[in-house]
């Protein structure tokens, strides 16, 4: 009780968390709403609760009608995931900012865990796990380290506090400073509506990292959500559109990166590929579940590297 009161006034020294979501329609209200719950039931209150809605009359209307009171409705300025965020962070009022996607839900210490880490005051934005919450069941054919296809932390992340080099985008919150100098997420390379291009938060992190060195950009898995994954993307079309777009984003954002930094995460998850995850399955690739979770573990890099040579090629066009 004593260090959840020490936390409570550290987040009051820290002028609050505004939590951020967006959602672009409205066959989403009911994942919404499970989000929202799971907000309410918080161990650490957030400060503010911001929903930024697509600029759409109807969308608007509808969740005005639907949305508790005491969560703010802003209105982004365009569509897409990056322009809501960016609206968002305007809005906050909080120091610190924190994202949730409209289809997760957080853990009731998820806020608590994670602003605990603020109290190093070198430490500039804290991110969490995110657990797969699939729609009926894995996949049997879906290796664990494509879960970052679905939005979701991947095997071999990190299982431990400990400084990384970017977070997912579902669960992640910065110091509203670093807004202020660094600016906010691109908005050519974030998602908006089904176009699957991804690494806003990528981009971003790196970009703080470059403008606050001596900073900490830290993870911690204690500070979890569960990220709901439709049907949908549980086939090998989603993972081969979503696998191109990431080397296509990849292409994108480095551009203004240095490649080899930029870089590096990818290169040590491709080589535990390599040498780890597709010798294992090889082995014993006479087991179906083996043989089809390397076939997809082989389409995917393959498609991310076709996707970047492209990328590549669009940006010297």
């Amino acid at each position: 009780m004593e260090r959840l009161k020490d936390i409570f006034a550290l987040e009051k020294s820290l002028g609050g968390v505004s939590v951020v979501i967006s959602t672009y329609t409205k066959e989403r209200f009911r994942y919404l709403s499970d989000c929202l719950r799971s907000l309410k039931r918080q161990t650490l209150p957030p400060r503010e609760i911001i929903l930024v809605l697509d600029p759409y009359e109807e969308l608007v209307s509808f969740y005005k009608s639907r949305v508790p009171a005491d969560v703010r409705l802003v209105v982004s300025e365009k569509s897409g995931l990056s322009y809501a965020r960016n609206v968002g962070i305007k809005n906050a009022r909080g120091g610190i900012v924190a994202f949730i996607d409209d289809d997760a839900i957080a853990d009731e210490k998820w806020l608590e865990n994670m602003i605990r880490n603020y109290e190093d005051p070198y430490v500039l934005s804290v991110g969490g796990l995110v657990k797969p919450l699939w729609e009926k069941r894995s996949p049997k054919w879906f290796p664990e380290e494509l879960n970052w296809i679905v939005g979701c932390s991947y095997k071999g992340l990190p299982e431990s506090r400990t400084l990384i080099r970017n977070h997912l985008g579902c669960n992640m919150s910065f110091r509203k400073f670093a807004f202020e100098k660094a600016g906010g997420f691109r908005t050519d390379i974030g998602r908006a509506g089904n176009k699957l291009l991804a690494n806003e938060d990528t981009e971003f992190c790196i970009r703080i990292a470059e403008k606050f060195p001596g900073y900490k950009i830290l993870y911690d898995p204690t500070s979890f959500v569960c990220h709901r994954v439709p049907n949908s993307r549980a086939n090998l079309k989603y993972i081969a559109r979503r696998s191109f777009s990431e080397g296509i984003s990849k292409a994108m954002i480095s551009k203004k990166s240095n490649p080899t930094k930029m870089l590096a995460v990818e290169s040590e998850y491709l080589m535990n590929l390599l040498s780890r995850a597709i010798p294992k399955r090889l082995v014993h690739c006479y087991k179906h579940e083996n043989f089809s979770q390397l076939l997809a573990l082989i389409l995917s890099t393959s498609l991310v590297l076709l996707g970047y040579l492209v990328g590549k090629i669009m940006k010297t066009a």
